[in-house]
């Protein structure tokens, strides 16, 4: 088959070859690569030889490599460069998947050749890795169903298949709903208080769709700059809803019915396998070990964090009143939690924009990496783009004899387009794994939404962008050190509830002074943000954070309550107000609801696991007080961490973390960075 997805890329370290991929290749080469799996399974399965951790448990390892990259390759693009035609192919191809991956963990003659080394590993002497990768092996087959009758298995079978398909559909109808809606505004007197530098960009933007004027669109880095500058208040109310409409119109692109849908079959799923609900199927996995510790860690936060949140919507309760609006409303807090920043701060995003242009921060990024981490990003251009924007770079690493060691591939892919979903994400079109003697190195990408160049000026964040491109490059990091046998035990194949430690860790860098005076420097004239400022930022770490506490502590407690409790879901809004109760500071608009974009529940992976985003916090923060302790560049204390790293998911998370920590995490750090609270 002359298909270059099937073939060897010949290509520089045997990179995706995105110039020659055509959008007919994916679905024959999924055909062909599945077809190839299973012939690779069915040797395991059928191998005369009596089973061993070689001939099963690793071969079941590699089985499906090949398999694997043209999946990361498909799916990314299907995030991050759509089309119609991608999204077509995502709904015939995913089914087929879901399906391959059923057919194999339902294989009874493969499973009983794994129990068979499981139940005899006495007779092995197996390294830390070998033993993770084995009792990996032996619970992903009975969580897929390997114990179940034919019948019950048949059914996951179809259960699986149509979540894939659900949750694909959840994820193309909240993109389409997003790009369906434009602002158009031709009178600039209604755009007063929005900076210059966001003026141009709805400049280009109405540019771009041949109209005069200027353009604002429900894409992050066009709507948050809105909510957060316009003075306009009846404008932002009109913005805020088409954002909170999304998907819940009743429209074709709506995911009210599709939520009910996929939390039934998650539920079902749960059941056939021998669990209450879903959530307790998920954390069985997870460090959190069950929804009753995860409520009791969200209800425990709520209780510290909720008069926090109270005395903060307060404070902007005031500055509305002296405006004339005696009740404020959710379309209102940005805009004047930006004005309680520059009143306290004495900053806003826009002044600080200019100190942070993309360029500037992303060598600092690097930079960080090169003091932490010993690594060095080339930017090379022998390495084939899905979008021109795309810079390639490779990644060394210094080693103590004085060489450099080839570490990973990174793309980086910093700007909205149409065929791109909302928000940053990290992720991979190759894991590291190490097989014939050869460390197969990873290709990392980062991909975010920041605001575009324009004809006068680069690209400048605003400080949350900042601390966002660090986040993700967090992520980077893990999956580029990355040093594991096995593809499936790399980077950042770890628990769902650690995968965010090394992202938030690095945030934490953002706010150190000594850090931001290395490359927070004014775009035109080099001049390094003034102490004052960065004093502020420093003192800014804990603004609003009981707002934003109670916020994602929302975003927990009602995918808690989803995978938990689906039977209660009548009507979606009705659910999610009696969710959002316990942590709402503003009332609650009819017409609006989160859930039907939350892509992270019903597309992504945080299903049952967005807590996660919190206990993390727990462990950054008490990470980076180890660094704050020892000297934030301290080489001992970093190289720790980079043990901590590169070992991905071959450890128990909880050992890899007191190894690197010589205790286990408190929430002490937590409490003291956000609020000051000390104990």
């Amino acid at each position: 088959m002359n298909n270059i997805l099937i073939q060897d890329f010949v290509t520089p370290h045997q990179t995706a070859p995105f110039n020659q991929i055509k959008n007919e290749d994916f679905l024959p080469a999924f055909q062909e690569l599945i077809a190839q799996s299973e012939a690779e399974i069915d040797k395991i399965t059928h191998n005369p030889e009596a089973a061993t951790f070689q001939n099963t448990i690793e071969a079941l390892a590699f089985a499906s490599e090949k398999l694997d990259v043209v999946s990361n390759i498909f799916f990314n693009l299907n995030s991050a460069e759509t089309n119609d035609e991608l999204q077509k192919i995502a709904q015939e191809v995913s089914p087929i998947l879901t399906e391959h991956a059923s057919k194999i963990a339902q294989n009874l003659a493969l499973f009983e050749r794994i129990k068979k080394v499981y139940d005899e590993q006495s007779n092995y002497t197996l390294s830390t890795e070998q033993q993770t990768l084995l009792n990996e092996s032996y619970k992903g087959f009975v969580r897929s169903g390997a114990l179940l009758n034919d019948e019950d298995k048949e059914k996951l079978k179809n259960i699986n298949k149509d979540i894939s398909l659900k949750s694909l559909q959840f994820g193309q109808n909240a993109l389409a709903t997003t790009n369906a809606y434009f602002k158009h505004i031709e009178n600039k007197e209604e755009l007063a208080g929005i900076p210059e530098a966001i003026l141009s960009q709805y400049a280009e933007e109405a540019k771009d769709r041949n109209l005069d004027g200027w353009v604002i669109t429900l894409q992050y880095p066009s709507y948050v700059p809105f909510m957060t500058y316009a003075k306009n208040r009846k404008l932002r109310e009109e913005l805020a809803l088409a954002n909170g409409r999304k998907s819940f119109d009743g429209g074709d692109f709506d995911n009210q019915n599709l939520i009910k849908e996929i939390i039934q079959l998650k539920q079902q799923k749960a059941a056939l396998l021998g669990y209450a609900n879903y959530a307790d199927f998920v954390l069985e996995e997870r460090m959190a070990k069950s929804p009753a510790k995860v409520l009791e860690f969200l209800n425990e936060l709520l209780v510290q964090a909720r008069p926090y949140a109270e005395k903060e919507i307060d404070e902007l309760k005031v500055l509305a009143k002296a405006d004339g609006i005696d009740e404020i409303q959710s379309f209102d807090h940005a805009f004047y939690a930006e004005k309680l920043r520059k009143a306290k701060y004495d900053f806003n995003d826009e002044e600080l924009k200019p100190y942070f242009p993309l360029a500037q921060v992303q060598e600092a990024v690097f930079g960080l990496a090169g003091q932490l981490c010993g690594l060095e990003f080339h930017e090379v251009h022998n390495i084939q783009k899905y979008h021109p924007e795309i810079q390639t770079y490779e990644v060394y690493e210094n080693l103590a004899s004085g060489e450099k060691q080839f570490k990973s591939i990174l793309y980086t892919d910093y700007f909205p387009r149409k065929g791109k979903r909302a928000g940053a994400w990290m992720t991979s079109y190759k894991n590291q794994y190490q097989k014939g003697g050869e460390n197969h190195r990873p290709h990392i990408s980062i991909v975010c939404n920041f605001s575009k160049p324009t004809a006068d000026t680069p690209s400048l964040l605003t400080f949350q962008e900042v601390t966002t491109l660090f986040h993700e490059f967090g992520h980077a990091l893990h999956g580029m050190l990355a040093n594991t046998v096995y593809p499936n035990l790399s980077g950042t194949s770890v628990k769902w509830d650690f995968v965010e430690l090394p992202s938030q860790f690095l945030e934490n860098f953002c706010y150190e002074p000594e850090f931001l005076k290395t490359f927070a420097k004014h775009y035109q004239t080099s001049e390094v943000l003034p102490n004052e400022k960065i004093e502020k930022i420093e003192q800014s770490i804990g603004f609003m954070e009981g707002y934003q506490t109670l916020r994602q502590l929302s975003f927990g407690l009602l995918d808690m309550a989803y995978h938990t409790h689906p039977e209660q879901v009548k009507d979606i809004k009705t659910f999610e107000d009696q969710q959002f109760a316990p942590t709402a500071l503003y009332p609650s608009n009819p017409n609006t609801a989160m859930s039907t974009t939350f892509s992270h529940i019903f597309q992504g992976g945080y299903s049952a696991g967005y807590y996660s985003y919190k206990w993390a916090e727990v462990l950054d923060a008490d990470a980076f007080a180890y660094f704050k302790e020892t000297g934030i560049f301290n080489p001992e204390t970093a190289a720790k961490f980079k043990t901590l790293l590169s070992s991905g998911g071959t450890q128990d998370p909880m050992e890899l973390y007191k190894n690197f920590r010589g205790r286990e995490p408190k929430v002490d750090s937590l409490l003291e960075r956000a609020f000051g609270i000390k104990k």
